[in-house]
């Protein structure tokens, strides 16, 4: 069976093909604008790599030939990326995803699970955040996210493609990027504070997230791919916590102690999210095998590798 992943290259692609490679045929689509082709090096062998753009339609209709699943991640990641170009967002993130869905469509692909946001529910009160709410996106980046949400929905209902939309909720771990001005933020605090240097945060540090860890994210995919199930499903860890409560967690871990330094908030940002993951346990039998204790352990040791 032969498996697509566009955006491959990036830090939940590559996670992704990854764990794919070990059972299926896996071809990667990146144009490697911000994925990176060294989080492959482990699988270059075991994988098709092609590069390329999810804004080029022939070429998706040449490469979802036969292939049964596509895992579309391929997107302009950043909500703080999307307030300074949001056009650059709406070609990848809502031109893209309709070009991933009419190829697929065409090359009679089984199934698209696309990679959603959290960000599409915005700063609404309410919490934990469930599929059913009204969504109140906050964002270029969390407009373009819903928009490819309901592309899946027509698309299915249209066309009889099978789509699975997942609301990933602060993914983190191994192969995120922490250089970029855009970078999220465990990566952020994680190689700052192993450099002895302050994390930098945003607001308060009051605010809080429901972080979860990329193997849990990957494992999501797969029941996806799996399962008949169809529809919107939030993907996360079910518990929050706070940005300062974060940072000292992290200080903790590694024994490195460094006073937090604060910022302006930035536009866009949500002030609190946790996700109801009910609906993702019953329809595909997801359970998150990590909290975030087990999962900064990891990403923090994997970390400590990359610097040393």
């Amino acid at each position: 069976m032969r498996l697509v992943i566009t955006g491959g290259a990036g830090f939940i692609g590559s996670n992704l093909a990854e764990e794919l490679s070990k059972k299926y045929e896996v071809t990667v689509i990146d144009n490697l604008s911000t994925g990176r082709i060294e989080n492959l090096d482990q699988i270059n062998d075991k994988i098709s790599f092609i590069r390329g753009s999810i804004t080029d339609l022939e070429l998706l209709r040449e490469s979802f030939a036969d292939a049964d699943t596509v895992f579309h991640q391929a997107a302009i990641p950043s909500v703080q990326r999307s307030v300074d170009n949001p056009i650059a967002s709406n070609e990848a993130n809502i031109d893209g995803t309709l070009n991933v869905l009419v190829a697929a469509k065409e090359c009679n692909v089984r199934k698209v699970v696309y990679a959603s946001s959290s960000s599409a529910y915005g700063d609404t009160p309410t919490l934990p955040k469930r599929e059913d709410m009204k969504p109140n996106p906050r964002s270029p980046y969390a407009v373009s996210k819903l928009a490819g949400e309901y592309y899946c929905r027509v698309f299915s209902d249209v066309y009889g493609l099978k789509t699975a939309c997942l609301r990933y909720f602060n993914v983190y771990g191994p192969r995120q990027n922490p250089e970029s001005q855009y970078a999220a933020v465990i990566p952020r605090f994680v190689t700052r504070i192993l450099a002895h240097k302050p994390p930098v945060i945003y607001g308060d540090g009051k605010q809080t997230r429901d972080f979860t860890f990329v193997k849990d994210v990957v494992k999501a995919n797969i029941l996806a791919m799996e399962s008949e199930a169809e529809g919107v499903f939030n993907i996360a860890c079910g518990k929050r916590i706070s940005l300062n409560e974060l940072a000292g967690k992290i200080m903790e871990i590694t024994g490195i102690r460094v006073d937090p330094i604060y910022d302006a908030p930035r536009q866009g940002d949500v002030r609190d999210s946790l996700a109801d993951i009910s609906d993702a346990r019953r329809e595909l039998g997801y359970e998150p095998s990590f909290d975030l204790d087990s999962g900064l352990e990891g990403t923090i040791k994997w970390f400590s590798g990359e610097l040393e």
